[in-house]
């Protein structure tokens, strides 16, 4: 019974320790003790080019979005991992003017139908350079793919707030305001622009 209970009370002492050590290294790394002792950074870069797309997609509104993101990385024995991002995302909408046939272009009298391709969202991503890791706790193993798991998680939020803030409808606004007047200053006549479903 005395071994059984000095046993515990040693593995009792080992996790405190290790617990301790734990909290220590997260103190020591949050302040940025250690980058007194870098010297610098080399960086050699060998850049090829793989592949040249001709494009035909026509950019006619930005969506710019600001974010706090937490992200928790839920682990089984040690305490859970977490990181802390102030992200910055941008989320674009376009018209694929590849898709537009002669079929699509009708005209009546003195008037033009150009029948349009559905909006879509060309691009959405995080803007790196204006987004930071503001705190990460307990990520002492694997801490950058903490922060690329909470980067990937941000920009599919991105992606979501766009759709969902109307970003297609605006598009499809914006063709009208831009599009309309600047194909009826070419050909002369009255267009009109609808879309295809």
């Amino acid at each position: 019974m005395t071994r059984l209970i000095n046993a515990l009370f040693r593995l009792f002492l080992i996790a405190v320790l290790v617990a301790g050590l734990i909290a220590i290294w997260e103190q020591i790394r949050g302040n940025n003790l250690l980058s007194r002792f870098r010297k610098g950074d080399n960086t050699t870069q060998r850049i090829v080019l793989k592949e040249i797309t001709a494009l035909g997609k026509l950019e006619l509104v930005k969506y710019t979005f600001k974010d706090i993101v937490e992200h928790e990385q839920v682990n089984t024995f040690l305490p859970n991992a977490n990181a802390i991002l102030i992200v910055e995302g941008e989320a674009t909408g376009c018209i694929d003017l590849t898709k537009i046939t002669v079929a699509d272009i009708t005209t009546e009298g003195d008037s033009v139908t150009v029948q349009l391709p559905k909006p879509e969202l060309c691009t959405w991503k995080i803007n790196h350079d204006r987004s930071r890791v503001y705190d990460t706790r307990f990520s002492f193993l694997d801490q950058s793919q903490l922060v690329s798991d909470a980067y990937r998680k941000a920009e599919q939020q991105v992606r979501q707030s766009a759709l969902n803030g109307g970003i297609l409808e605006q598009t499809r606004q914006n063709a009208n305001q831009i599009l309309r007047p600047m194909l009826e200053r070419i050909s002369g006549r009255k267009v009109g622009l609808v879309f295809r479903d």
